[in-house]
């Protein structure tokens, strides 16, 4: 078997109470009953979670309190990533990944932001937690922790193609403890996509051709790498960007459609970097994963990154 590159030992998420219908944003959002019924019908998407009086900070802690509490050694943290999405989540003047470090009991740890791959950097900061623990003392751990607040029309929309949830989550990573064992971890980036939220029409078009097939090609590798074939994977645990991209994808990949798990779509949409966080854990907490199986964690982000990673399930040890 494949030697880990990591474990990731353990996971939580957490997200506001509040839940919204999607035909409550038409008004905010300026859609009409056509674009409405894309986003149901289509995209999948019934419902979302939205709190406006939510602090970001509130949110994120929510994820990661009970995780670092029960944590034998919490100086053995040595970093806090905040791996998000959105570049500008807060005024200059305030650094959110401190103030979660702060919050958290953590200052002792270095704590800093990820953002350069949108909506796919929850995936990406898992590469970045691999090479800080590298060669060190393999009782180091990182906590990389996600969520954002969709704070105004221009990033709660994606025009055509999801309306932003909210949602926060925490990952705690070592370089070789009993956790969940990851496999692999692949990443593609298609620059010619960097400025994908204002490409005139004909790129878009493009971009949406190379999508599915790109993402695919993304997961294959991974599971190549992890020395595994894809009748190996349990379930691929997704980001929430909408129904029809993945069924494309599943298309692609030719695998059933049971395999991967979309059920989160309609529950809450896509929320940014949390999405495969948010999707394990629910996975974790309906019994849905099997001690010893593989999963394929997916993703993707606007620029476009694409980034898949494959993970051994252990159970609480």
């Amino acid at each position: 078997m494949t030697r880990p590159l990591l474990t990731l030992e353990r996971i939580e998420s957490a997200m506001p109470g509040r839940t919204v219908a999607v035909e409550a944003m038409a008004r905010p959002l300026g859609l009409s009953r056509a674009k409405v019924s894309l986003f149901r019908r289509v995209h999948g998407l019934h419902t979302l979670r939205l709190d406006d009086e939510l602090p970001l900070v509130d949110l994120v802690v929510s994820a990661a309190r009970d995780m670092v509490a029960g944590l034998a050694e919490p100086h053995r943290v040595r970093y806090v990533i905040h791996a998000r999405a959105i570049h500008q989540v807060a005024p200059p003047t305030t650094d959110v990944a401190r103030e979660v470090r702060d919050r958290l009991g953590l200052g002792h740890a270095e704590a800093f932001s990820l953002t350069q791959q949108n909506c796919a950097t929850g995936l990406g900061a898992l590469g970045v937690a691999a090479a800080l623990l590298h060669g060190g003392d393999p009782r180091d751990r990182v906590l990389v922790v996600t969520g954002e607040k969709s704070f105004s029309p221009l990033v709660r929309l994606v025009p055509n193609t999801a309306i932003m949830g909210e949602a926060a989550a925490a990952c705690l990573v070592a370089a070789g403890g009993t956790g969940h064992p990851v496999l692999s971890h692949v990443s593609r980036t298609l620059g010619e996509f960097s400025d994908l939220v204002s490409l005139p029409a004909e790129d878009l078009a493009r971009f949406g051709k190379a999508y599915a097939p790109t993402l695919a090609e993304v997961v294959r590798r991974a599971v190549d790498e992890a020395g595994l074939t894809l009748p190996d994977i349990d379930l691929i645990i997704p980001h929430n960007v909408n129904l029809m991209a993945w069924r494309q994808t599943i298309a692609e990949l030719d695998v059933p459609a049971e395999r991967v798990f979309l059920d989160n779509v309609a529950r809450y949409s896509h929320c940014f970097a949390s999405d495969v966080f948010v999707n394990y854990t629910t996975l974790r907490e309906e019994g849905r994963l099997t001690e010893g199986r593989h999963y394929v964690m997916a993703s993707v982000g606007a620029g476009a990154t694409f980034n898949a990673a494959v993970l051994t399930y252990r159970g609480p040890r």
